[in-house]
C-alpha cells in the first residue's frame, strides 16, 4: 500500500553497516544500525485498515458457522458454548484494524490471543481467517516498526513462543499419542517413513515456511519503502540541482549579454560623446573641425546601431529548419584590431603591433578567443579616451605557438592583446568598473590572465592573455614547414 507522505530525512543509502559475521548480516539486512525510519502509515491508510478489521470480523464469523457444520468443533471435542466461539473468532480480528498504527502491539495482542484460545477451544485457530490473521500481523510488525531493534525482540519473542507452543501440542497434548496409537506397529506405517517423525517433519517445514514468509515479505516490503524513499529524495535533488544550474545559467546569460552590451555601446558613446563637446567648442570659430566631428558622430552613431543590430540578433532564438539572418554582419575578431586603433580617436597617437609566431599562427586562433581579444582592446581604447591625459597608446597583438615553460596552462602557446598608454588618470571622470569587469570575465572564461594597472614607467597597461588549444595534426603538419622558414613576424600599423 502507497506511504504517506515523507517527513522526516532522506534516507542515505551509505549508512552505517555493521560487520562480524552472521550476526552482523542479519542486523543489516534487518535495518538494525540504519539511520531510517519508516514513515508512519497516513489517515487513509488507518482508515482502510478499519476496513480490513470489520471485513475479517464478519469473515471469521462465516467461518466459524462454516466450521460448526462441517462438524469441526464436535471433532476436536469443544464443549464451549456457541456464542463463546462466535465471540472468539470475531473478537481475534481486532488488533488488525490497528495493524500499521500500532504494528508492534498488534503482532503481541493477536500472538497472545493465539495462544489464549489455542489453549481453551483449539479448534478456532485453524480457521482460515485466523490463519490470514497470524500472518498479516507477523508481515505488518516487520514491515512497518519503526524502531528495528524492538521489532526483532518482539517478533523473536512471538515466533519462539509460538514454536514452543506448537511442539507442546505435538509432544504432549493428543498429537503425538494419537499417532502412535494408531500405527503401533513397522507394518501399520502407511509409508516408509515413520508417521510420527513425518508429521513432526511436515510440521516443522509448514510452520517455517509460514513464519518465515511473512518475515522475509515484511523485511522485503520494508527495503522496498526505503527504496523508493532513497530514490524521492534523489529525484527531489536532482530538481533542486537542475534548477540551481538553470538559474545559474540565466545569471551567466545575463552578465554575457551586459557585457557584451557594455563593449560595443561604450566604445561608440565615448567617441560620440568627445566628438559632441569637441564640435561644441569650434562650432563658432573653426566650422570645418565641427563637420569632421559631426561626421564622427554620425560613423560611430552608424556603427553603435549596427553592432547592436548584430548583438539581438546573436541573441534572438532562430527556429529548427529556419536559416540564420544572412544579412547579420559576422562578430568581430583580430582582423578588424587594425582598423579599431586606426580608427579617429579625438587626438590620441594610436599604433596598432602585431607579432605572431611561427607567422600565420593568427588564423588558429578560434573565434570566441578572437572575439574576446577584440572587446578587450576596444574597452581599453575607450577607457583611455575617457579616463586618460594620455597623447598616445600602442595596441599589441601577440601570437605565439610556443610553450611557456613558466605557466603550464600555455602549454600550447598563447595569444595577447596589450594596451599601454603614456597618460594619468584624468580628474573629474569616473567609471562604473563594468569594462574591467568584464575583461576579467572573459579571460575567465578562457583560463586566461589578466593584467590590469599603472606602469611602473608611466601611463596604464592593460594585458589579457589567453591559452592557445593543442594544435590539429592538420596545423602541425603546415606549420612545421612555415616556421622553419620564417620563424616569427611583425607588423606594425599607426
Amino acid at each position: 500500500m502507497p506511504d504517506a507522505p515523507a517527513h522526516t530525512d532522506a534516507p542515505q543509502p551509505d549508512a552505517a553497516r555493521p560487520t562480524g559475521g552472521a550476526l552482523g548480516r542479519v542486523r543489516e539486512w534487518f535495518g538494525v544500525d540504519v539511520d531510517w525510519e519508516r514513515v508512519p502509515a497516513g489517515r487513509d491508510a488507518y482508515r482502510r485498515d478499519l476496513l480490513l478489521g470489520g471485513a475479517f470480523m464478519v469473515f471469521a464469523a462465516i467461518s466459524v458457522e462454516l466450521g460448526r457444520s462441517m462438524g469441526l468443533f464436535e471433532e476436536t471435542g469443544a464443549d464451549e458454548p456457541l456464542w463463546l466461539i462466535y465471540l472468539l473468532g470475531v473478537v481475534s480480528m481486532v488488533p488488525l484494524a490497528w495493524r500499521r498504527r500500532f504494528p508492534l502491539v498488534s503482532l503481541v495482542l493477536v500472538y497472545a490471543l493465539w495462544l489464549g484460545i489455542g489453549l481453551t477451544v483449539p479448534a478456532v485457530t485453524v480457521l482460515m481467517p485466523m490463519q490470514i490473521m497470524y500472518f498479516v500481523a507477523l508481515f505488518t510488525a516487520v514491515a512497518w516498526a519503526r524502531d528495528r531493534r524492538a521489532m526483532l525482540v518482539v517478533v523473536g519473542a512471538c515466533v519462539v513462543a509460538m514454536f514452543t507452543w506448537l511442539i507442546w501440542m505435538f509432544a504432549v497434548q493428543q498429537g503425538a499419542e494419537v499417532i502412535i496409537e494408531s500405527y503401533p506397529t513397522p507394518a501399520d506405517w502407511p509409508g516408509s517413513v515413520e508417521p510420527y517423525l513425518a508429521n513432526a517433519v511436515y510440521q516443522l517445514v509448514m510452520n517455517v515456511a509460514f513464519f518465515g514468509g511473512a518475515v522475509v515479505a515484511g523485511q522485503m516490503q520494508w527495503h522496498a519503502a526505503r527504496r523508493r524513499e532513497q530514490l524521492a529524495a534523489q529525484a527531489v535533488t536532482i530538481e533542486k540541482q537542475a534548477a540551481a544550474l538553470t538559474d545559474q545559467a540565466v545569471v551567466a546569460e545575463r552578465v554575457r549579454i551586459a557585457r557584451e552590451l557594455h563593449d560595443v555601446v561604450a566604445h561608440h558613446v565615448s567617441v560620440i560623446g568627445i566628438q559632441a563637446a569637441a564640435a561644441r567648442r569650434v562650432l563658432g570659430r573653426d566650422p570645418a573641425r565641427a563637420e569632421e566631428a559631426l561626421v564622427t558622430i554620425e560613423r560611430e552613431s552608424r556603427e553603435g546601431v549596427t553592432q547592436m543590430r548584430n548583438l539581438v540578433g546573436t541573441l534572438r532564438a532562430v527556429p529548427d529548419g529556419h536559416p540564420q539572418d544572412a544579412s547579420r554582419a559576422p562578430e568581430p575578431g583580430l582582423a578588424d584590431l587594425p582598423a579599431l586603433v586606426g580608427a579617429e580617436h579625438d587626438g590620441l597617437d594610436a599604433t596598432f603591433r602585431q607579432v605572431e609566431e611561427p607567422q600565420g599562427v593568427v588564423a588558429v586562433v578560434p573565434e570566441p578567443m578572437g572575439l574576446s581579444l577584440y572587446r578587450t582592446a576596444q574597452e581599453a581604447m575607450a577607457n583611455v579616451r575617457k579616463h586618460s591625459t594620455a597623447r598616445s597608446a600602442t595596441v599589441t597583438l601577440r601570437v605565439i605557438r610556443a610553450a611557456d615553460p613558466t605557466d603550464e596552462r600555455f602549454a600550447h602557446g598563447y595569444a595577447e592583446v596589450e594596451v599601454l598608454d603614456d597618460g594619468r588618470a584624468r580628474r573629474g571622470t569616473s567609471g562604473s568598473g563594468l569594462g574591467l569587469l568584464g575583461i576579467r570575465e572573459r579571460a575567465a572564461t578562457h583560463q586566461g590572465v589578466v593584467e590590469i594597472g599603472p606602469r611602473a614607467t608611466g601611463g596604464f597597461r592593460v594585458r589579457v592573455r589567453l591559452p592557445l588549444p593543442a594544435p590539429d595534426p592538420a596545423e602541425a603538419a603546415v606549420a612545421a614547414p612555415v616556421a622553419a622558414q620564417v620563424p616569427a613576424s611583425s607588423t606594425e600599423v599607426a
